[in-house]
């Protein structure tokens, strides 16, 4: 039985929890960034960006910060150029309003934008160019899917391909209809995995966003999953995919039908998602948007290896303690007795489902693991459900020189304390959460 089980949470079905996707943690000395440049639900003449190192909890880094000279910016889509430049491609026009042409800007560092053109798409008889999505294929060609509607029915949306034809971005070739998807579909958004492409788009009729795939980035694709096919509910809009640090794929969308912006997340390569939940914190304000993760510098980097004691980060005088196995968060000092001292100290090791990650373990052997959201020690019976369950992912705590413990494999859920036990529980975005959700590594009590 996997911890944390699936009716206490409220994910969602996960049968692919223990499925074979690839890991891979941040390295030490690293961390990973997640940056998005969403349109505002209150305003569609400019952008604002957020990045989080969890894709879950986005923090903002500058609003408004692009305004195209002219028109509009919806549905911007983000991507890193081979020549260091941060791209965005965008609509450039209100839904009610005919355009031919969609908008392109740059930055070398997410926060400040130069507006670059606008590209008249050159499909015959055009009535609207929307939601252009960038996708980048394993051999470096740069293409935009883009969702084009014509004169003779402008509310008929047929997704299309345009491949860059330069480096620099400023020529691309002639329009290609995806085969298979057809007309009627809009905001197609494509991940290739192995030989595989897999294409997700809404339905404009039904409001469901479907499934398709096909060996080809043009097709023909084979739509083999309609309707509330993943339990993400009509009305939803926008799909943008991302691929976790624990080797999940999340997809985020627009809820545009009650207002709100969904992730879910899949073990099993599409196949099953986990039930969508509300992205904290920008839900409500945040629009259409897509994701560009990254691997930079700094991050978080434990002493494996070594012996430490764990304090809260806003709570300065409570440690992580071992109680009947159950891990609370009570006072200690160079008072405490020699019993509640070791409790309070514990050995940090490499991850074991990934080097990359960490896992602590007690004087007894035993593992930090999360069962039915309790954090609490555990003999490792070696199997890849413990070894999940017993790994965390380092990230930067709120204190200064602090952590924050993501589950390896329920991210978005952190070691926090609540009522004085140390829980693991979903982030909500807010600053309280952050703090109750930080432990600076000290020097070990025994």
């Amino acid at each position: 039985m996997a911890a944390l089980p699936v009716s206490a949470l409220a994910l969602g079905a996960l049968p692919g929890l223990l499925g074979t996707a690839a890991a891979a943690a941040p390295p030490r000395g690293s961390a990973t960034r997640y940056t998005i440049v969403p349109f505002l639900n209150s305003n569609d003449g400019t952008v604002n960006v957020y990045q989080s190192d969890d894709a879950t909890d986005f923090r903002l880094l500058r609003a408004s910060a692009y305004t195209p000279p002219a028109n509009r910016i919806r549905d911007a889509s983000i991507f890193r150029h081979t020549d260091g430049y941060y791209y965005i491609t965008y609509t450039t026009h209100t839904w009610q309003d005919p355009s031919s042409t969609i908008g392109f800007a740059r930055s070398t560092d997410r926060a400040n934008w130069t507006f670059l053109y606008d590209y008249t798409v050159p499909v015959a008889n055009l009535s609207r160019a929307w939601a252009p999505e960038w996708f980048v294929d394993v051999d470096g060609s740069v293409g935009v899917i883009v969702s084009c509607s014509t004169t003779s029915n402008e509310w008929t949306f047929t997704p299309f391909l345009l491949r860059a034809a330069n480096s620099a971005l400023t020529a691309w070739s002639s329009p290609v209809a995806l085969s298979g998807i057809g007309a009627n579909h809009i905001d197609t958004f494509i991940v290739r995995t192995g030989s595989t492409y897999h294409a997700f788009t809404k339905n404009e009729t039904s409001k469901y966003i479907e499934y398709a795939t096909a060996g080809s980035l043009t097709g023909p694709y084979t739509i083999s999953r309609t309707g509330n096919w993943a339990g993400w509910g009509g009305t939803r809009e926008g799909a943008a995919l991302v691929q976790l640090d624990n080797g999940a794929w999340r997809i985020f969308f627009d809820g545009y039908g009650d207002g709100s912006y969904y992730y879910s997340d899949s073990y099993d390569t599409f196949a099953t998602w986990s039930a969508p939940r509300k992205l904290p914190g920008i839900s409500g304000t945040a629009r259409h948007f897509t994701v560009v993760k990254e691997t930079v510098s700094g991050g978080v980097t434990l002493p494996t290896g070594a012996t430490r004691s764990l304090r809260s980060g806003n709570f300065t005088t409570r440690y992580w303690q071992e109680q009947s196995a159950l891990l609370n968060l009570p006072v200690v000092t160079a008072s405490s007795t020699a019993a509640e001292r070791q409790a309070s100290t514990f050995t940090v090791v490499a991850g074991l489902a990934d080097g990359n990650g960490y896992s602590f373990r007690n004087a007894a052997g035993s593992y930090l693991r999360h069962w039915d959201y309790r954090a609490r020690f555990d003999a490792n019976d070696g199997s890849a459900t413990f070894a999940r369950d017993a790994t965390f992912i380092a990230r930067t705590g709120a204190a200064s020189g602090s952590v924050r413990l993501e589950s390896y494999n329920y991210p978005g859920h952190y070691l926090r304390h609540y009522n004085y036990q140390l829980r693991v529980d979903v982030s909500d975005g807010t600053d309280l959460f952050r703090q109750d959700s930080s432990f600076v590594v000290a020097a070990a009590w025994a």
